[in-house]
């Protein structure tokens, strides 16, 4: 059964690196962790896509057409949301599937304070422009100061660029309120197939606690606590992650 894992901002494939590590060294057969890289997030970003939630939401849908069977979808960040958005349409192409990004749909939610600038005219071009164009080490000296693990940020900074900017800024436009809340109206179609909610403690964007634990009662969603850990949980604790992720798998089988 593949496992596919969907990141989000501002990373490239490379966050998952330590998990899948650990998934091979449980048993998992290399071949079936796979990962796709959303356009602009350290794959290319092609002429006439406008990066909006709606259309990362139907390049998903197309790429999970691909396989020849329903996959266990694993999604992070924005990647936890356009697993959502693709189950919520069609849930027939997974087996399963994992966020920890529910809470955004939450009538409630509230965007971060960095988000909250790159939904804003100017502000936002000015924020990616400086952060994207920097230096290398200054780029991983960001992601680090914003946690995630040193190891890992060395490689996701060598991603980062000017299409990832415009990326960023075209994906948090298109999803000023209410967008998510509206999307997430549908959120109970999610639980037409098995969810688990992966929910680290200290993640302070992507919404509160009784907001993410709202989402999963309402996607039919399993809850998994990862205590003490932050938004960059895979990079600081992956078999922690890697044991949820099978367990939760397992599970399914025996079912």
């Amino acid at each position: 059964m593949p496992a596919v894992f969907v990141h989000g901002n501002p990373e490239t494939a490379a966050v998952w690196d330590l998990l899948i590590a650990e998934l091979e060294a449980a048993g998992a057969a290399p071949a079936d962790l796979i990962r796709l890289s959303p356009p602009g997030f350290g794959a290319p970003l092609p002429d006439g896509f406008g990066a909006t939630v709606r259309e990362y939401r139907d390049w998903l849908i197309g790429e999970l057409t691909r396989f020849s069977e329903p996959v266990d979808l694993v999604g992070h960040d924005w990647g936890g949301g356009h697993v959502l958005n693709a189950v919520m349409s069609r849930p027939e192409l997974v087996r399963s599937w994992v966020s920890d990004t529910i809470g955004v749909y939450d009538p409630e939610y509230v965007w971060h304070e960095l988000a909250q600038r790159w939904q804003t005219p100017g502000a936002g071009e000015a924020d990616v422009a400086a952060r994207f164009g920097a230096p290398l080490e200054r780029r991983i000296a960001t992601l680090v100061e914003r946690g995630m693990g040193q190891a890992v940020a060395e490689r996701v900074a060598q991603g980062q660029n000017e299409a990832m900017g415009r990326a960023v800024i075209a994906l948090y436009t298109s999803a000023t309120r209410p967008v998510m809340t509206e999307l997430g109206r549908d959120l109970e179609n999610a639980a037409r197939r098995p969810g688990l909610l992966v929910l680290a403690t200290e993640d302070h964007v992507v919404g509160t606690v009784e907001q993410r634990r709202r989402g999963a009662r309402r996607a039919g969603a399993r809850v998994e606590v990862l205590d003490g850990l932050g938004h960059w949980w895979m990079t600081h604790d992956p078999r922690r992650g890697a044991e949820v992720l099978t367990r939760f798998w397992a599970s399914l089988d025996q079912g």
